[in-house]
């Protein structure tokens, strides 16, 4: 009785253990999940705003400034455009240096101008220039400039961002899987006995693997749910100080998150239960002691 007693107590240490081992590896799991969507909704964030600046040639008429705004505005790409008047480019010019050019050039110098903004998409140097040279093409446009240098560069750091956390995930995967299928080999060799038993009496081994599967699959969705309300309620906690936490960790990310730990969780503890069940299967009854 107290046999039983000592080795049901093990069981539920045994079974507790590897709940909190499990959630630990879905937690880190999870938040490279997530870093790596925030960081694509920061990058898109800085991507709108970018913009690529058409100028106009000397003395093109507002009539014809505003035939080429509505051109434009037909684009695939454009998102949004600013329309910037000669009057308004001297009013900023006079608010940013404090220097009036009308008063020693006798005449407004600058032209008519618009600011697009395009969509995240075709934020790339590639899709940038083919753009450029098509804008160029359009009647009435004297130039078209935009931030080449900072476009490379923000998507050269974005694409080493997006390797390193890929390695990153793929190291907790190959970790995951040694610690979760040490711990379940570890439950399954204690039950090795009561294997080789029912194999003995003639018991399929489909048969056999499936309470233990059936363990494992609720561990994977325990060990989930516990990971992610720990996530979730780190991003409420963080929230409660920052809310422009919620802009970038949006509801959108926060339930791709939960679902991948989920999946992520039940695939690593069923197969991790399938490999381990099946290798003390194969076991002789010499190698049992």
């Amino acid at each position: 009785m107290k046999r039983r007693k000592k080795q049901k107590q093990s069981w539920i240490i045994q079974g507790i253990t590897s709940v909190i081992s499990t959630s630990l590896l879905l937690i880190l799991l999870g938040l490279v999940v997530l870093f790596s969507l925030t960081a694509r909704v920061v990058a898109d964030s800085i991507k709108e705003n970018l913009t690529v600046t058409v100028v106009l040639e000397d003395g093109v008429q507002t009539a014809e400034a505003e035939q080429v705004q509505s051109e434009l505005s037909g684009k695939c790409y454009v998102r949004d455009i600013d329309y910037i008047s000669r009057e308004q480019a001297l009013q900023e010019q006079i608010e940013n240096m404090g220097i009036d050019p009308t008063d020693f050039l006798g005449a407004n110098p600058f032209s008519i101008s618009m600011e697009i903004k395009v969509k995240p998409e075709y934020s790339y140097g590639d899709s940038l220039q083919w753009i450029s040279n098509e804008l160029r093409g359009i009647k009435n446009v004297a130039d078209v400039m935009y931030q080449k240098d900072l476009v490379e560069s923000l998507n050269r750091n974005l694409y080493r961002a997006s390797l390193f956390l890929l390695a990153i995930a793929l190291l907790l995967v190959i970790i995951s899987l040694s610690l979760i299928n040490n711990t379940v080999r570890l439950t399954v060799f204690n039950h090795r006995f009561v294997l080789h038993t029912m194999k003995l009496v003639g018991a399929k081994w489909s048969f056999i693997r499936r309470p233990f599967l059936a363990k494992g699959f609720w561990l994977g969705i325990v060990s989930a749910l516990i990971a992610d309300a720990v996530i979730l309620g780190g991003i409420y906690w963080a929230s409660r100080y920052d809310s422009s936490i919620l802009h970038y960790v949006t509801l959108r990310n926060m339930l791709i998150t939960g679902v991948s730990v989920l999946g992520i969780g039940l695939v690593l503890t069923v197969v991790c239960t399938y490999i381990s069940v099946t290798q003390c299967l194969k076991m002789r009854g010499s190698e049992l002691y």
